[in-house]
């Protein structure tokens, strides 16, 4: 078994590597950044030297199928991509990325002359707004009404995932985070409460962007269920939504204040919410995924913290 991340130095990559690395499993990673910067705070420059990277463009189309064939990859992690406000900013350059990328995935797959399963990012921002539904949790059979170009593009990565199924036989799991937390979230909006932990970690201010409710969940739940999809043997071309813990932001900041009394001094909530849907029903990931990891909002909190109090320190 030999695995291939792309977009490996990502805050989901970073806790990818390391939970394979801690099972003994060959790792190779693929990034436009050259530096694990993330990877070098979380493990030991020993575990570090087990890893192979290689650094390029996803959108590079041979590179892509080249390394899948020649490094002997028989499983796929794929992460690679651009956040929202860049797609939002620069629509045909994030398509290049988010999409063609993902093909070329799909593609390398097809291509390798061996078996290659593909676990792959998606995202809930392939739902609209909170009213455009009714008032319940959404399941993978409500429509996606995507309003941002880059919820649009990971609706069409599930749609070709779906085709590179029945074309041939690419068995692969979709997944829809939400707002991912935890140490290494530190780029894209919904980056905005990682952030505001380790502002406070470190006695800076720090004002949240967005407002309203919002599907938190940890980085080490989220990579755990993504090795998890990724070592199952269960065929076909799933789409599963995560969920997490539901708050509003407003309520996050004085979930801060009770964890380290201060925080309120420090960070302010101001901004739009995201125009995406915070109730989803992940129950058909539970049922293809057992021992699904859930921890509490509040420790996830507080092991932040920990992390980034040692390394302020």
């Amino acid at each position: 078994m030999r695995v291939l991340i792309t977009g490996a130095n990502g805050c989901i990559g970073t806790w990818i590597v390391k939970r394979l690395l801690d099972r003994k499993i060959d790792v190779l990673t693929y990034d436009l950044d050259p530096n694990p910067a993330r990877l070098k705070q979380l493990i030991s420059e020993g575990e570090l030297r087990k890893v192979r990277s290689d650094t390029g463009r996803i959108e590079d189309t041979e590179r892509v199928k080249a390394l899948v064939k020649d490094e002997g990859i028989t499983h796929i992690v794929h992460l690679a991509a651009v956040l929202m406000p860049f797609c939002q900013q620069n629509p045909v350059t994030g398509g290049l990325v988010n999409v063609i990328g993902t093909l070329n995935v799909f593609e390398a797959a097809r291509d390798a002359g061996r078996p290659v399963r593909i676990v792959y990012a998606s995202s809930s921002a392939v739902w609209g707004p909170i009213e455009s539904y009714e008032p319940r949790a959404l399941n993978e059979d409500d429509p996606p009404l995507p309003v941002t170009h880059y919820g649009v593009f990971k609706q069409a990565n599930e749609g070709n995932a779906r085709a590179f199924y029945a074309a041939n036989g690419i068995s692969s799991v979709g997944l829809r985070p939400w707002a991912v937390y935890g140490f290494g979230r530190d780029l894209g909006l919904t980056s905005d409460p990682t952030i505001a932990i380790k502002s406070v970690a470190l006695g800076k201010p720090f004002q949240i962007r967005i407002s309203g409710p919002m599907d938190m969940q940890y980085v080490e739940d989220v990579a755990e269920i993504f090795i998890g999809c990724l070592l199952s043997d269960k065929e076909g071309a799933h789409v599963f939504n995560l969920a997490g813990h539901v708050i509003r932001m407003e309520d996050f900041a004085v979930l801060l204040e009770q964890i380290r009394p201060g925080a309120a001094k420090l960070i302010t909530v101001k901004g739009q919410p995201v125009p995406v849907s915070s109730r989803m029903d992940a129950s058909r990931l539970e049922a293809y995924l057992s021992g699904m990891p859930s921890t509490p909002l509040e420790e996830g909190i507080r092991q932040t913290f920990e992390i980034y109090q040692r390394l302020g320190a």
